[in-house]
């Protein structure tokens, strides 16, 4: 009698009896057919069994795995092996294709919640006015403001910034504490491209100071070192001549109500001396978005300061406000000062011809999908 008709009649009243029974058959036309079986049950072992007479192991292996196996085939079980230590292979619930159909797919990213917990990051008394999000706009500003229509290269869409030929610029001087703060964003949304999450800062920074609602897609991604367009694109703000404005901008293919409309932006933050190296707020509100940098730059008188600094300018009354060269070329030509005065005097139509302007800004060298949602976001504060 061979061992799978002993062990068939030592647990004939096992609950088990029909699995074993099919085992038997299986284990004896193993052994009739040169233990075809016997092979594979040693394949599927991860140590060969030791036995004092050291021949009869592949009969005893067959039976265990014959018994798994018919297991297996009634209750959807697969085998793998264990370690080392066991030859004996485990039961395991096997994948099914019903269960691979059904895995839940996954969400897309939820706009609103990100813009939300850049909102969450803005307020803190220990930096500058209280705020990030000038910062935060200056950072969107500068990534974006880099493209040049005629290469047709830079902008916001590959996100350079993160590597040092474009980062170590001194335009971007201090951009990395932005960078840095908005890395808690993308820790918890791994799935936002870096040039997504700095312009949609941006977004949040106006709208979070009061600003107009700024319309924003997604769609940028992450590129290489080697996307780092050359430097000398941003507008450099000790220029006082109205044609380097002008130069940059339309470059970018912007036109001067444009070009005026993006320098509202300065009603927002200050200056750095250890950055840009100028130093001072532009409006006495620089963490409420107005049309106060127009207002200012026509309702004070403006003279330039006696300091060890670059030549910048600070009001004449209190002395506790800057313009710089560039910004006062906008009083200097006619053209540009038409809309200086238009927007000073009407904060709507400043709003209005902002957030356009800013959008475009934004999505300078980027290539979106024809469907690709617009969104606009809810403030926190709403």
């Amino acid at each position: 009698m061979n061992p799978a008709s002993r062990f068939l009649m030592r647990g004939a009243s096992s609950p088990l009896s029909a699995v074993a029974r099919r085992a038997a058959l299986i284990s004896s036309s193993a052994t009739a057919t040169g233990s075809r079986f016997a092979l594979v049950s040693r394949a599927y072992a991860s140590q060969p069994t030791q036995h004092g007479g050291g021949g009869g192991g592949g009969v005893g292996s067959s039976l265990l795995i014959a018994l798994l196996s018919a297991g297996a085939g009634a209750g959807g079980y697969h085998l793998y092996l264990q370690s080392n230590s066991s030859a004996l292979p485990k039961v395991v619930p096997a994948a099914t294709a019903d269960a691979a159909a059904t895995t839940k797919a996954k969400e897309p990213l939820d706009y609103q919640k990100v813009y939300n917990a850049i909102a969450d990051l803005l307020e803190d008394d220990n930096y500058d006015d209280g705020s990030y999000a000038p910062i935060f706009l200056r950072l969107a500003w500068h990534a974006s403001g880099t493209y040049d229509k005629n290469a047709q290269d830079g902008g916001s869409s590959f996100a350079t910034m993160r590597f040092k030929p474009e980062a170590g610029t001194e335009a971007n001087a201090g951009l990395a504490i932005a960078r840095e703060r908005l890395n808690r964003v993308k820790d918890k949304f791994p799935d936002i491209s870096y040039g997504d999450l700095w312009t949609l800062a941006g977004v949040c920074a106006v709208q979070e100071m009061g600003g107009p609602t700024i319309k924003w897609r997604s769609g940028r991604i992450d590129g290489e070192e080697e996307k780092c367009p050359p430097d000398g694109r941003l507008p450099d703000a000790a220029r006082p001549d109205p044609q380097h404005s002008r130069d940059i901008f339309y470059k970018m293919g912007f036109n001067d109500q444009e070009i005026v409309a993006l320098l509202g932006a300065h009603a927002l933050g200050r200056c750095h001396r250890d950055r840009s190296g100028f130093d001072g707020p532009w409006t006495a509100s620089p963490t409420v978005f107005t049309n106060s940098f127009y207002t200012e730059l026509l309702g004070r008188k403006w003279v330039e300061r006696k300091w060890d600094g670059p030549m910048q300018y600070q009001d004449k009354e209190s002395q506790s406000l800057m313009m710089l060269p560039a910004d006062m070329a906008m009083v200097k030509d006619k053209e540009f000062k038409k809309w200086v005065e238009i927007y000073a005097k009407d904060e709507q139509r400043f709003f209005e011809d902002f957030a356009k302007a800013c959008t475009k800004l934004f999505e300078l060298g980027c290539k979106f999908e024809d469907d690709s949602k617009v969104y606009e976001f809810k403030t926190t504060n709403a």
